[in-house]
C-alpha cells in the first residue's frame, strides 16, 4: 500500500513506482486527503515535533492493512496501531530522509524493515540555501520589496556596500550530502569553505574546523546538522556572540538547531549583521513573531525543499532501493 498526499499525489505515485509493478510487485495506491497544503503541513510538523503517534489516520484510509506486507508513505503516519493490525508487514518505505512518521523502533522490534529515501533534497535544499545566502548578503528580498513600496533606496542594514561571496569565509555546520552539495555550488564563487561536522571522515578540499573556531571566523554561517536531543540549540548566544560583526547566519536545515530567542536578540542587538530563514519553532509563523519587525533578516515559508525533481523523484529513487537492497 502507498499512501499518497497533497505533495505527492496518486499520479506522482503511480508514475514513480512503476518499476515495482514490472518487478510483479502488486501496488494500492490511497491518499491521505487534507484541506490544503497547509494542513497537511500542520500535521507534519506535529508528527516531527511529537512523533507517529500523535495524528491519526482515518478508518477508511487503513481498512484493510492487514493484506499489505509492505507500506509506503511519505507524511502519513504509522504508529504501533497500524503497525499492530498490519500483521503481515514486512518493509515501511518512506519517501524522504526523516522516519519521524514512522515509529521505526517498534516496528524493528517486530521484525520490520524501515528504511528512507536519502539524497532526495540534496539539490532541492542546497540551491535554496545558496538563494538564501544572495538574497540576504546581496539585498534581493529587500530591493524587491522597498522598489514595489516605491521607493530608491539603496543603504540598507549592512550598508550600501553589500559583501561578495567571493572575498567570504562561508561556515558549514553539517558536512552530509545536503553541506557537501552546497560547498560544490559555492566552491565557483571562489569562497573559502570551512565547516564542522563531529561525523565526516574522508577527504576534503574544505577545511574541517571545530564549531567554536567556525563561528569565529565565517561571514558566512549555514546550518546542515540533522536535529538531535545533542544538536538541539547547537546555535545559541554563546556562539552568537563570538561571531564576526559582519557574520549572516542561514538555516534551511531545521529550527530547533537554533535557538530562535537568542537568534532575534542577536539581530537585534546588532550583534551580528543577518540572517536568512526558511524554518520557525512555530510553523505558520505567527503574525507577532519577532522576524517580521527586524530588517537585517529574510525569510521564507519553508519551501527549501519544495521543487517537483524533489517531491516527483522521490518515489522512483525508493523504488530503485527496493529493487536493489530488497528484492535481489
Amino acid at each position: 500500500m502507498a499512501i499518497a498526499d497533497s505533495f505527492i499525489n496518486k499520479n506522482m505515485m503511480e508514475k514513480g513506482l512503476s518499476k515495482l509493478s514490472q518487478e510483479g510487485i502488486k501496488i494500492e495506491i490511497r491518499t491521505w486527503e487534507h484541506i490544503n497544503l497547509e494542513e497537511l503541513q500542520k500535521d507534519n510538523i506535529i508528527l516531527e515535533k511529537q512523533g507517529s503517534e500523535a495524528v491519526l489516520l482515518p478508518p477508511d484510509l487503513i481498512t484493510g492493512i492487514s493484506d499489505f506486507d509492505m507500506i509506503i508513505t511519505q507524511f502519513a503516519p504509522v504508529g504501533k496501531q497500524i503497525i499492530d493490525k498490519a500483521d503481515k508487514l514486512k518493509f515501511i518505505g518512506v519517501l524522504r530522509a526523516g522516519v519521524e512518521n514512522v515509529n521505526s523502533i517498534y516496528a524493528r522490534k517486530k521484525g520490520i524493515t524501515v528504511f528512507n529515501t536519502m539524497g532526495r533534497s540534496n539539490t532541492s535544499v542546497s540551491e535554496f540555501t545558496v538563494g538564501l545566502i544572495l538574497a540576504e548578503i546581496r539585498n534581493i528580498a529587500r530591493a524587491h520589496r522597498t522598489m514595489k513600496a516605491g521607493k530608491w533606496e539603496k543603504r540598507y542594514p549592512n550598508g550600501i556596500l553589500a559583501p561578495e561571496l567571493k572575498r567570504s569565509i562561508v561556515g558549514l555546520i553539517g558536512y552530509g550530502a545536503i553541506g557537501r552539495c552546497v560547498a560544490d555550488l559555492i566552491r565557483p564563487f571562489g569562497s573559502k569553505i570551512i565547516f564542522y561536522d563531529d561525523y565526516f571522515k574522508g577527504d576534503t578540499q574544505d577545511i574541517q574546523v571545530s564549531l567554536d573556531e567556525l563561528v569565529e571566523t565565517a561571514d558566512i554561517i549555514s546550518m546542515h546538522y540533522r536535529l538531535t536531543p545533542e544538536t538541539k540549540y547547537m546555535l545559541n548566544k554563546a556562539h552568537f556572540r563570538k561571531m564576526k560583526k559582519n557574520a549572516v547566519v542561514i538555516n534551511s536545515a531545521r529550527a530547533g538547531l537554533i535557538n530562535e530567542q537568542d537568534l532575534i536578540d542577536a539581530l537585534h542587538s546588532k550583534v551580528i549583521a543577518g540572517a536568512a530563514i526558511d524554518v520557525f519553532e512555530k510553523e505558520p509563523l505567527p503574525e507577532n513573531h519577532p522576524y517580521l519587525t527586524l530588517d537585517n533578516i529574510t525569510i521564507t515559508p519553508h519551501i527549501a525543499g519544495s521543487t517537483i525533481g524533489n517531491f516527483g523523484n522521490s518515489p522512483n529513487i525508493l523504488a530503485d532501493r527496493i529493487i536493489n537492497e530488497y528484492l535481489q
